[in-house]
């Protein structure tokens, strides 16, 4: 490699592997109808950008999890979906612990998975179907995450208790 002047000379992944995902958990129970939970899954699915993962949109349909990645080079498609399924269930496991009672044996993720290499053209397709994973199985996600309580602080003068 030769030396570009005074600018340091840079390798990066040109190519594009973006592909879906589909993953179902284990006896298809519907473990992402919480907020709490999906955001769980969700960071940790992210946490792998630090091994050169790109995601585009993750959508979850109750029993499974639907997500766009582009997989680096340095790893297969089956690596890549043996990080993304480990990572999430230990995630869920450790910020969940109720998960446990449910999967005693620690399997989050049931062995089927479905993935599918997109291009360029239908990305925008892809991404309209991963969105609508709510609509399209029809669930209800429930709000279960904590608020910051600074938010509900008393208001001046009602320190005191009112009696009657």
């Amino acid at each position: 490699m030769k030396e570009m002047n005074s600018v340091s000379y840079i390798r990066t992944d040109t190519r594009n592997n973006w592909v879906t995902f589909m993953f179902k958990t284990k006896y298809a129970y519907q473990c992402f109808r919480k907020q709490s939970h999906i955001d769980t899954c969700t960071q940790a699915f992210r946490d792998c950008e630090r091994f050169g993962f790109e995601f585009g949109n993750i959508g979850f349909g109750g029993n499974h999890s639907h997500l766009r990645v582009n997989v680096p080079k340095t790893y297969s498609v089956m690596e890549a979906e043996i990080m993304l399924k480990s990572r999430s269930a230990r995630a869920m496991f450790e910020q969940h612990p109720g998960f446990r009672k449910r999967y005693p044996r620690g399997s989050f993720w049931s062995g089927y998975e479905h993935h599918q290499s997109i291009g360029e053209q239908n990305m925008q397709q892809a991404d309209d179907y991963i969105s609508k994973q709510t609509e399209h199985h029809k669930i209800k996600i429930i709000d279960d995450r904590q608020t910051v309580l600074s938010n509900y602080s008393a208001e001046r003068g009602c320190d005191k208790p009112q009696l009657n």
